[in-house]
């Protein structure tokens, strides 16, 4: 494995979630000093999403960042029901393990799914473990209403037909990664493509631990957003929860149409859009400003 994923490896643990070895890393302020961060990666990669902006949010907060279940280096079950909810309980019980009450949300692509779902708990009831008290959310990319929602063809096919499970058994293979890279490459701003060193990262995210066997089974997380998608809105413009979208306006999936819709259904809304070669990875393709303009989200709740 390249040394810096060992590296960020080496920097975590595990914890068991229902018989399963779930992936973690904790950094920053000791845990009883806060304030709390749980940042919530996406998909189909891992908290090592959070890399480059790690060092900075370690100097201001308790920093908590799980591979979700099929991903990273968490266990990744082959006869396994994947789905948001879930994602959420896991979320639920590494905080509860951890003593943590309240905390604020980092989160992107999935991990806004699994943030509106962590929401709806809030808002609404129905906590599996403990129960959060949510302090700010800040959303990057991602399908926060399905309406507006524009996947590749890929994931469409992969997520919705049979062909992710005719595709299992070939994944891993050179010929996985000829049709997994464009995918890839489409969702990187026109100025952010991924190096060859970077694609070769990606790559062994996915790989590890047989993982791209289950890939398509996490990315049924889709058809959740069918499922839950008039609850976790209602809980978006219910809230008194403070809210900030940072886009990256280039987004095929999930880009200026989605902030659009943002803009359209959630009251008082609170948008940053990036610059316009900004796509789908804001925190990997310009971490400085996320950065920016996540901190000072915080300074304004905190004031």
């Amino acid at each position: 494995m390249d040394a810096e994923l060992e590296r960020w490896k080496a920097g975590g643990e595990f914890f068991d979630y229902l018989g399963f070895d779930i992936f973690y890393r904790v950094g920053g302020r000791p845990l009883d000093d806060g304030p709390n961060l749980l940042l919530i990666h996406g998909y189909p990669f891992n908290s090592w999403d959070w890399s480059l902006i790690w060092p900075t949010l370690a100097e201001r907060f308790t920093v908590i960042a799980p591979d979700m279940i099929g991903m990273g280096f968490s266990a990744k079950p082959f006869a396994y029901g994947y789905a948001v909810t879930d994602h959420a309980d896991m979320h639920e019980a590494l905080l509860a393990k951890l003593g943590v009450t309240s905390a604020h949300i980092l989160a992107h692509d999935l991990g806004d799914s699994v943030g509106q779902e962590l929401l709806a708990r809030h808002e609404f009831g129905g906590q599996a473990y403990g129960s959060l008290r949510i302090e700010s959310i800040t959303w990057l990319n991602g399908g926060l209403f399905n309406e507006a929602y524009t996947p590749r063809l890929m994931q469409k096919l992969m997520s919705r037909t049979p062909l992710g499970d005719i595709m299992s058994p070939l994944q891993g293979s050179p010929f996985s990664r000829r049709l997994v890279e464009p995918t890839i490459n489409e969702m990187f701003g026109v100025n952010t493509k991924p190096s060859p060193q970077l694609m070769a990262k990606f790559h062994q995210i996915l790989e590890y631990n047989d993982g791209k066997r289950v890939l398509h089974k996490v990315g049924r997380f889709v058809n959740d957003r069918y499922t839950h998608r008039n609850r976790w809105v209602r809980a978006m413009r219910e809230t008194a929860v403070s809210m900030r979208l940072i886009d990256g306006p280039s987004d095929p999936n999930s880009g200026r149409h989605m902030a659009k819709r943002y803009l359209e259904v959630i009251p008082d809304p609170d948008v940053v859009m990036l610059p316009d070669d900004i796509a789908h990875w804001p925190q990997i393709e310009a971490p400085d400003a996320v950065l920016t303009h996540f901190l000072a989200h915080i300074d304004s709740v905190s004031s």
